[in-house]
This record gives structure tokens, sequence and C-alpha cells, in this order.
């Protein structure tokens, strides 16, 4: 039967709307880079994972210490450290499907995998290791090296008095030792940091300062390939397809950078993201903590981490122990981490937070109590106080200038006047770095699951604590934490770094611990086998999820 005139243009009209209904509900669930993805391949099937990330100046691990979602995306590591399956976490094979470590602690066998090429198809070698350390070393902006100092010659290297690194003898293509000055027993760990991404030694010597700058010219093994990147805007990343842990389950990932929480959170609900970072929205998180709507998509993550308040032992009279005793005893802790946080987290009393290897439960509590504070004021010979300035960022976070101020209201019970001093971002850091501050907050979170990379970083050597403004200065101490570094035998190295946990916080009281903190994300409803960093980082391996 054929239709004439008038019914012959209606069913025409029903097949274009239904139609029309079709391709809407398609692209319904599409992020905007899908969709401009489709546009542009033509391929429909083409799904990115949308999540907000920090906008960098450079993606060049060996020269930052903040923008790593480039280096764990699109770059590999010797090893990496991953949840183990009794809570803790160990240290498993990537580049290097398998090592040996000698008895005296010193000397490391690597063998590689043999199936792995850079994504422009170069094959890994042990040259590419190689030349990952000697760039890690002697780049002018490396800010890194600590990963490859322990390695026999490296400080001559840095230092410019050879051009090659003695500690590394390459055995072919696939194996290779790596011979340290003394033994490190947390190199393997070190190892697994973004920083000790492995690099094509050819693409990246040929790139220059445009590697970390430019997609083109920053290539590597991993589940990801830069495939745009507009500086202010946003980041694309494509999968891989030729990936040796094979192709991520996403087609790539539309990194976006933005700040501001309430655009953030208006875009999550318009499902123009698929992951939100519960860090990114301050109070508005408790919404989605606490509501019903999102509980069955909300995870949590132990930051594993410690905020603290830095105290300068250089400047008077925070160089007298009974000050800072004084000072850690007027805080009530508790009513700080409810205050900023909603009570996301623990309260810690040394250097190592819960969930670090070597952290101590058993590690006396420091209790609120002012009325010791003042006493302890008074036997120091400041019984009606004295003034103290509090440094914050201007870019920081407002949870932190609302902690130093209650820090600041709560030590003005006790005498002690302060003056909260807001500085900009370069002048805090000058000031910091030069030993200048007085007092300011911070948090540190692990780069690697080691109690090393707290204890040396802040107490190791004299450049380090000044580098924080502790100016912490004992010599015998610090002289015990870097020899620490080399114990070999396990449990002998945890329990000094434990004992000299105690001597520091405990009893000289460098700082004022405070809290560690617990890290929310919420998935969207496309978000499949949602995963997320052993130490809860903002910046994240993706290549495991998947889009329903």
């Amino acid at each position: 039967m054929k239709l004439k005139g008038k019914s012959a243009k209606y069913l025409c009209l029903l097949l274009c709307l239904a139609l029309a209904a079709g391709l809407l509900s398609g692209c319904a669930d599409k992020s905007p880079a899908e969709r401009q993805a489709q546009a542009e391949t033509g391929v429909e099937s083409v799904r990115y994972l949308t999540v907000v990330d920090e906008d960098p100046d450079t993606v060049d691990f060996q020269c930052t210490s903040i923008y790593y979602t480039v280096a764990l995306n699109v770059f590999n590591r010797l090893v990496e450290i991953q949840d183990g399956p009794d809570g803790t976490v160990e240290i498993v094979p990537s580049l290097a499907e398998s090592w040996e470590v000698s008895d005296d602690g010193c000397r490391y066998t690597f063998h590689l995998r043999h199936d792995v090429a850079f994504s422009n198809g170069s094959p890994l070698t042990a040259s590419d290791v190689n030349y990952t350390l000697v760039r890690l070393l002697t780049h002018p902006d490396s800010c890194n090296r600590d990963i490859a100092l322990e390695i026999a010659g490296a400080a001559q290297l840095s230092a410019g008095e050879t051009d090659r690194l003695e500690g590394f003898e390459a055995l072919g293509d696939y194996d290779f030792v790596i011979t340290l000055a003394q033994p490190f027993s947390a190199f393997l760990p070190c190892l697994a940091m973004p920083g000790a991404s492995i690099l094509d030694a050819e693409s990246t010597g040929a790139a220059g300062d445009r590697f970390g700058r430019d997609p083109a010219y920053t290539i590597g093994t991993g589940a990801f390939i830069i495939e745009s990147w507009e500086p202010g805007k946003g980041m694309r990343l494509t999968a891989n397809p030729d990936c040796w842990e094979g192709r991520p389950p996403c087609d790539g990932l539309d990194l976006r950078f933005l700040a501001d929480a309430e655009e953030i959170r208006m875009l999550f609900e318009a499902g123009e993201l698929d992951i939100l970072d519960l860090d990114d929205l301050g109070s508005q998180a408790e919404y989605f903590i606490h509501g019903d709507i999102y509980s069955d998509r909300l995870y949590q993550a132990r930051q594993i981490g410690i905020t603290y308040i830095a105290l300068n032992e250089s400047i008077r009279p925070l160089n007298d122990v009974r000050v800072r005793k004084a000072l850690q005893l007027a805080l009530d802790r508790q009513m700080l981490l409810d205050a900023v946080y909603s009570g996301r987290g623990q309260l810690e009393n040394g250097i190592f937070p819960h969930g670090l290897s070597g952290y101590n439960p058993d590690l006396p509590e420091i209790p609120c109590d002012p009325e010791t504070a003042r006493s302890l004021l008074a036997e120091a010979g400041y019984p009606s106080g004295f003034n103290l300035t509090v440094s914050v960022k201007s870019s920081s976070a407002q949870w932190e200038r609302v902690l130093m101020d209650m820090a600041a209201n709560m030590w003005e019970e006790i005498g002690v006047r302060c003056t909260v001093q807001v500085l900009d971002e370069s002048e805090f850091m000058h000031l910091r770095k030069s030993g200048q501050l007085a007092c300011y907050s911070a948090t540190w979170s692990a780069d690697f699951n080691d109690p090393d990379n707290f204890i040396y970083t802040f107490f190791g050597n004299r450049e380090n604590t000044s580098y924080r403004s502790l100016c912490y200065p004992r010599e015998d101490v610090m002289r015990r934490v870097r020899e620490a570094r080399a114990i070999v035998d396990e449990q002998e190295r945890i329990r000094e770094y434990q004992a000299l946990e105690e001597l520091i916080i405990q009893e000289d009281a460098a700082w004022v611990p405070l809290f560690s903190r617990l890290h929310y994300y919420v998935a969207g409803e496309r978000v499949d086998n949602f995963d997320f960093s052993w130490n809860g980082w903002v910046s994240t391996r993706y290549r495991y999820i998947s889009l329903k």
C-alpha cells in the first residue's frame, strides 16, 4: 500500500523525529571531548573519561614535584607500588619484570620486559634507563635528584665532575645493574615515584626543552598518549592501542583545568564530569558525603600524608623546647580537624601518618592541655606570652586559612599574640626555602611508601630542614637519620626510625603534628571499575577505569 499526500508527509515527519531522538539519545551520555572526537573522526564509539586536573606549566616529571597526571598515565616506571591483599602496599614489577638485590643491599640487577615499546615505536632498552637517570641527575631544573643520588657516582655526575654514571652497568639490551654507594633500603620504592618514569632517550634528547611542553615530543610507554594540550583550558589523552599492558578500557582522558568549586560541582551534576574529587569542593563536599543521592557512588581512599604546623627553631623564642611544647599542647587538634575537614581523618602524633610503612600506633598522644602550656611558657621566661607571626599563602585553600586562624586564636588563649601574615606564592616560597618563616602549616603526602620519604625529607640534613623553615639544629639526630637509610635489616631500620620520630616530635617538639586526611571521590553513573592511587593522591592512574 502506498501513502500519498499528507499521509506520506506525516509518516516522513515521524521517521525524522524518531531518527533525531535516537541520535540525541546516543549523544546524551557522551562528554564534550567524545562529541568533539566523534565529529572529527566520524567514529561514534569514542568514549573519553572526563576529570578535573591542575593546569601545569610543565609535565616534565623530572622538573616538577606537583604535576604528575601525565607521568602516571603516559609513562611507566621500572616498578610500581600497589595495595596488597592485607591492606599494606607492595612493590610490583612494571617495565622491569624481575630483579635481584645483593646481600649487602648495594647491587640491584634488573631485567626489562622484552615486549615494551614507546608510543613512537622505539623499543625500550637499558640505554633508555641510563639516559633517564643521567638526565635526572644533570638537568638544570631537576627537582627529583634525590631519587638517584644514592647511586655510585651520582654526586660526581650531578656536580659536573664526570659525564657518566659510574653505578650503572648495561649487561645487554634488557639487563642492567645499578650499584649504590651504600645500602639504601628505600631505593626500590623511590623507583616507583612519578619522577622516576622512564624516558625514550632518542626522542627526549632531540626534544630539548620541548619535552614536557609539546605533546609531540613527550613520548612514553604508558596507557595513554598526549593528543592535545591547551594551556589554561585542558588536555586530551588518547588510549595507546599498542601499550605493553594492553589497551586501556576507555578511549581517552579529557582533563579539564578548573578551579572554581561551584563550577566543578555544577558540571558533575550535569553529567559533564565523570569523577568528582571532593577535595576540590571545600564545604560543598558535605552534600555528597552525607546525602543519599550519591552514597552508592562514593569512594574513600586513605591519603597517606600529614598536615603539620612548622616551627622555626632559628627564631626566638621558638628555639626553646618549652615554648614549642607549649604550642603543641595549646591546640585542640580534634577541633581543628572537625572544623576544617569535618573530622574526615585521624589525629597524628609524630612524623609517620596512618598507612605509611613504619607508622607507630603506640606513640603517646599529644593532649590538648592549655594549663600546662601556660606553665611551660612561664618556665621559659614568657609568663605574659610573646609575639608570633603566622604565615599563609594567598593561594592556600580556604580550609588552610581557617586552620591557621583557629590555631592563632587557640594560641592567643595562652598569651601568644599572633599576627596572621598573608603572602603571595612567590614570596612565601622564597622565605620558606631560605629558612625565614617563623610558623606556617603544610601537608606532606607520600611520594613512595617508606618512612625515609618523610623523616629524611624534613630532618635528614641541615639543607633539608632549612629549606622548609624548620631549621632543626641537632646534628647528632640528623646524622642518625642519614645512617638509618643504610640499615639493611628492615625491622632494625623501622625501630630506629620510630625511635627518631619520638625523639624529634615528642621530645624536641620540632613541629606540631595535626592530622592525616581521608580522600573522597564520587563517580558518575557511567563510570565502571573505579580505581585510585595507593596513597590517595589527586593525580592518579586511570588505565583501569572503564565506562559503561
